[in-house]
Order: C-alpha cells, then sequence, then structure tokens
C-alpha cells in the first residue's frame, strides 16, 4: 500500500484539487499492477502557527510522508528515479502552484500489513492481479 500523507495550510487545495492529486497519486501506482484500493490519499490542513519550516511559520509549504508498504527497492537508480518522477507528478499541484514542497518515502515491512484481516497476496501474483481487477481484497 503507499500511504500518502499531505501536510499542507489550510485552503491550499479544493475539494476538486484534492482529488485529482489522489486521482494523479492512484495512477502512478495502478500503471504498475497495484489494486486501486492500496493506494490512500491523506490530506492534513495545519495552520501557519503549527506549521514551522525552520523557524518561520509557513503559509506557502506542503509536506508529503509517502509510505511504502506493497512495493519495495534496493536498486539505488530505481530509487532516485521514484523521487524524480513522484517530483514531476507533484509539480502541477505544489511547484507550478507557486508552494514549497518537500517530501520523503519511507518503506514499512510488508510483512507487517493486512487488509481486512488478510495478509496481501504477493507482488505481481495471480491473486494481487485479481485484486487490481476487482477493486477489492478477497481470500485466495
Amino acid at each position: 500500500m503507499p500511504l500518502w500523507h499531505v501536510y499542507h495550510p489550510p485552503g491550499t487545495y479544493t475539494p476538486q484539487q484534492k482529488q485529482q492529486l489522489a486521482a494523479d497519486i492512484t495512477g502512478f501506482y495502478t500503471r504498475f499492477g497495484l489494486p486501486k484500493f492500496y493506494v490512500v490519499t491523506l490530506f492534513h490542513e495545519i495552520d501557519a502557527a503549527s506549521f514551522y519550516v525552520g523557524d518561520e511559520p509557513s503559509r506557502n509549504a506542503v509536506r508529503i510522508v509517502v509510505e511504502h508498504i506493497a512495493r519495495h527497492t534496493d536498486d539505488p537508480v530505481l530509487r532516485k528515479r521514484t523521487g524524480e518522477v513522484l517530483a514531476e507528478l507533484l509539480a502541477p499541484h505544489t511547484k507550478e502552484r507557486g508552494l514549497y514542497c518537500e517530501f520523503h518515502i519511507d518503506e514499512t515491512p510488508r510483512d507487517l500489513w493486512m487488509i481486512d484481516g488478510m495478509a496481501p497476496p504477493p507482488s505481481h501474483s495471480e491473486a494481487e492481479r485479481r485484486w487490481a481487477e476487482e477493486n477489492r481484497p478477497t481470500p485466495y
């Protein structure tokens, strides 16, 4: 599961802009075969009095924490490329709107993840493909 936490000032995103960002994030992962329902995007509005960049309150910063659980990579080239592609994905939602944006990716061990009490099927397995097609977890 990719879990995205998007921390931003109040009013930064309309409901439609949030939906579009979530759709863009989801599209990134589904093109690699992940089920849509694996992708969770949470928006957290943080008032400038509680959002500091350095020692200055910020009214234009977006901070994103991404947790990758379904897929991991140890390949330094692929890790770098993933960061670059996500920066490109985020640019229309942040940089191109004049927002300062910082993000990082954590990789959570897959064996510590469950959905509806089930361990997700192995990566690229027939069961995972079925989950993606049905867009829901089913026993396998």
